[in-house]
């Protein structure tokens, strides 16, 4: 949620549940490691202003029921355990709900990892560790989540708006004509480092793919308006790396959308997030008057390498 270019909250909402994974070596989110282990939920985080933070619905009390530890990191001191007999020393983990309201500034992130701004627009690397400067999180690839995110800023800085997975609602913010929001949902579970978020006054280059099974996938690639003449290549490559992958491998691009988004300011020549890839714009623009062949080969070999990631990577 924007709140000007000073500072952007971000509000989380993890549903947390216990379960018990293949030869029951751990147990996601690590609560507790075994029976009765009263083992605190150790959250990464970096850069944070913690402004809220609830348990099921309950306001949590700093040093009783959470700390701040010193590298910016949050600890719940003791998750919720159900205790099914009425005894301590039988209770196991259960599900719960934390929420956390944190206070971040992109503007100032000259990191370019977490949630930064570029040439005017908001824009996220979370590889390998940046998510942990967006929200508390355990903020490590073997930690698969899947996500629901709503985005919320100016209309007219910020016109588009873009997360992982489907675009599945969208409107204007009730009482101010200022302000709009849009609703994203990502059904498949992903590490946090595949997290991204764009929002801009982009132009697009669109088109679309029919999959193997007969769906219907929109294709659209992203820049500043006025690049975006030179994004007719990177479309067809993306095309031709669906139509590769299908006949190679049999494997189907599974969302309703690809996004690709051209940035100025990125410290990797691109970066495969789920359903929305950042590039930056050396390896996505291109036209006849100012490309040689070896830039349409780069371009061609970047877009086909970070869309071969949605089978080959982004689920490992």
């Amino acid at each position: 949620e924007g709140k000007g270019d000073d500072v952007t909250l971000v509000k989380s909402t993890m549903n947390v549940s216990p379960q018990q994974v293949e030869e029951e070596r751990e147990v996601f989110f690590e609560l507790g490691k075994k029976e009765n282990d009263a083992v605190p939920l150790e959250l990464d985080g970096e850069d944070l202003e913690l402004r809220h933070i609830s348990l099921n619905g309950k306001e949590l009390i700093e040093g009783d029921d959470y700390i701040l530890t010193p590298g910016g990191g949050l600890t719940i001191l003791a998750p919720p355990r159900d205790n099914l007999s009425g005894s301590s020393e039988s209770s196991t983990p259960t599900s719960f709900t934390l929420e956390t309201t944190v206070a971040i500034k992109p503007a100032e992130n000259t990191q370019l990892s977490g949630l930064y701004k570029s040439n005017g627009m908001f824009v996220t690397q979370c590889e390998a560790q940046g998510f942990r400067r967006i929200t508390y999180f355990q903020d490590r690839p073997d930690i698969m989540a899947t996500y629901d995110v709503r985005i919320e800023a100016d209309k007219e800085l910020y016109p588009v708006l873009l997360s992982n997975g489907n675009a599945v609602e969208k409107g204007q913010v009730e009482n101010n004509t200022g302000r709009h929001w849009a609703k994203f949902s990502d059904p498949f579970p992903k590490p946090s480092y595949l997290f991204a978020v764009v929002a801009g006054d982009l132009g697009k280059m669109e088109g679309s793919f029919k999959t193997m099974s007969g769906r219907d996938v929109q294709l659209l690639v992203w820049s500043e308006p006025e690049n975006v003449d030179q994004l007719d290549w990177a479309l067809k490559s993306l095309e031709d790396a669906m139509v590769f992958d299908e006949k190679t491998y049999g494997r189907e691009y599974d969302l309703d959308v690809y996004n690709i988004v051209a940035v100025n300011d990125f410290n990797m020549g691109a970066m495969e997030n789920k359903g929305l890839n950042i590039f930056n714009t050396a390896v996505v623009l291109a036209k006849p008057s100012t490309a040689t062949d070896k830039d349409y080969e780069t371009i061609q070999g970047v877009v086909g390498h970070e869309y071969f990631h949605n089978w080959s990577g982004n689920r490992v």
